[in-house]
């Protein structure tokens, strides 16, 4: 089970360095999982990044024929609270401890999909496997 995160999954449809490492990271894996956050941000995130219209349009399009297929953890009142307790234990932003706590709901083992090193410790700490691995 692989959860991800906005910043990461954003990547498999705008190109950036890290687009093929996510996009092979996450075809690996049958089961994929976010926060109920991360449509919202990654919504918001591409239609930014675009260009044009019609790149945000098929940029979208991808996004929510993949959106279809992930299992989604709801920001109810125990996400935001066990969310607030790791922002708050780690030094993290909001939206990085929500994406933390719902993935901390799932059953192991878990796979977390980061590029954000400051969520590393927190994901560890959490039991959940950071990919890609932080370097030593």
């Amino acid at each position: 089970m692989l959860a991800v995160d906005t910043s990461a999954l954003v990547k498999r449809y705008v190109e950036e360095p890290e687009s093929a490492e996510v996009t092979a990271l996450m075809d690996a894996e049958a089961v994929w999982c976010a926060s109920d956050l991360v449509r919202c941000e990654a919504t918001i995130l591409l239609a930014r990044l675009a260009t044009t219209r019609h790149q945000a349009e098929q940029l979208t399009r991808r996004f929510h024929a993949d959106w279809d297929t992930f299992h989604v953890v709801p920001l109810d009142e125990r996400c935001l609270s066990a969310a607030a307790e790791i922002g708050a234990d780690f030094g993290l932003r909001v939206v990085d401890a929500i994406h933390l706590a719902a993935a901390a709901r799932l059953p192991r083992p878990v796979r977390y999909l980061t590029l954000d090193p400051r969520q590393v410790l927190a994901a560890v700490a959490l039991d959940l496997e950071p990919v890609p691995a932080p370097e030593d």
